[in-house]
């Protein structure tokens, strides 16, 4: 075994773990009066999906409003996806603004499901599931509304829902005839505060680059060694087409100067496609903060349910429980017993993995599950 698999599995592990912390939240969207029942949607498996759902059931019922529905149609029209708490609040028509509230709460709801804190602002857009779409929507085609469907588990087909509430169920391999919104999150803004959610907690328990950046060489008068990203490929991003870009981002994990094990959070904002060789120079890890010249990566996925306080508090709950005994050491066999069975389960979140990263890594490395490449070099930054 690689020296470097505990820290690697043990992360995997927790951040498999952290989705499974949240707990199911009732809806975000009171049902609109004087509406007619729809087909009760099938149960959401996370709180995200849930305020999603509701959200695209509302929204459907509000397109009854022609004027309201030829808005959203021009929204739809003029950019790939648009926040729907800024096209609410921006309404003419009256089912626009009677929605607006509605999405306000359902925005604060999907920031608490996903640990990022009373400030995270407008979280939910919607946008059409396809391009192929647009000339249909253009042509006055009454689209459908959906949530963004999940990716996990065995589905092959989601819930759409007209202007009377009515569900229809669509398969998921193939564009349906009728234009589909999609109700989802801005991933790229969840991801990058999700982050920074991460990095605060992390740092607060000592195992963050905040709590170990005084004195660690930061700003030595040398400059700085890098290991840097000169190209990267994933095969699969875990994204199916109706879903849009992959929101993807690298957990890199080390023992820190001080000996606690540290983890550093890597925004990958580029890397949206699969089969697309993708040449960032985009530097991976900082050396000067690690007391080995050993590190690890793990490459994840925002899914839409990520918790990043949860999954912030699991990695800090393992990487605590270890010492450093002198050199790059593996984790106990009691902390790999500790972990539950189901944390090891396959999960759209988790992309690729790297093992034993080191100072002078050079050329191509793939990844440990055959998922995907990089080549990287070694890159001094010199002080200004």
């Amino acid at each position: 075994m690689s020296t470097s698999t505990p820290l690697r599995t043990a992360l995997i592990g927790v951040t498999l773990a952290a989705t499974a912390l949240i707990p199911l939240q009732g809806s975000a969207l009171a049902a609109q009066p004087g509406t007619a029942k729809a087909t009760a949607p099938s149960a959401p498996s996370s709180s995200v999906s849930a305020i999603e759902e509701a959200t695209a059931l509302a929204l459907a019922r509000s397109l009854a409003d022609p004027a309201w529905s030829k808005e959203v149609r021009r929204a739809a029209l003029a950019a790939d996806a648009v926040g729907l708490g800024g096209l609410t609040d921006d309404a003419n028509a009256p089912a626009g603004r009677k929605l607006a509230a509605g999405i306000t709460r359902a925005d604060r709801g999907v920031a608490a499901a996903k640990g990022l804190g009373d400030g995270a602002g407008s979280l939910l857009r919607v946008g059409l599931a396809d391009a192929s779409m647009r000339n249909r929507l253009a042509s006055g085609a009454a689209p459908l509304v959906a949530a963004a469907p999940s990716d996990d588990g065995d589905r092959s087909t989601f819930t759409a829902y007209d202007s009377t509430g009515a569900a229809h169920e669509l398969a998921l391999d193939s564009a349906p005839d009728r234009p589909v919104y999609l109700v989802g999150i801005d991933g790229a803004k969840a991801v990058a505060q999700g982050l920074e959610v991460i990095d605060r907690t992390l740092a607060s328990k000592g195992l963050g680059r905040t709590a170990q950046a005084a004195g660690t060489g930061l700003a030595a008068a040398s400059g700085i060694d890098t290991t840097r990203i000169d190209s990267v490929r994933v095969g699969d991003v875990k994204e199916p087409f109706f879903k849009g870009d992959a929101e993807i981002f690298t957990l890199v994990t080390g023992f820190g100067k001080d000996g606690t094990p540290r983890v550093d959070t890597v925004e990958m904002p580029y890397l949206n496609d699969e089969d697309t060789t993708y040449y960032p120079g985009q530097v991976l890890v900082n050396w000067s903060v690690y007391k080995y010249d050993m590190a690890d990566a793990v490459m994840m996925e925002d899914d839409g349910d990520t918790n990043y306080q949860a999954l912030a508090k699991a990695i800090a709950a393992v990487l605590l429980t270890i010492t450093d005994q002198g050199a790059y050491i593996p984790l106990a066999d009691a902390l790999l017993d500790a972990v539950p069975t189901n944390w090891w389960t396959d999960d759209p979140d988790y992309v690729d993995s790297w093992y034993t990263l080191a100072r002078t890594s050079s050329g191509l490395r793939n990844g440990a599950a055959g998922n995907g490449w990089m080549t990287v070099s070694p890159y001094h930054v010199p002080e200004l």
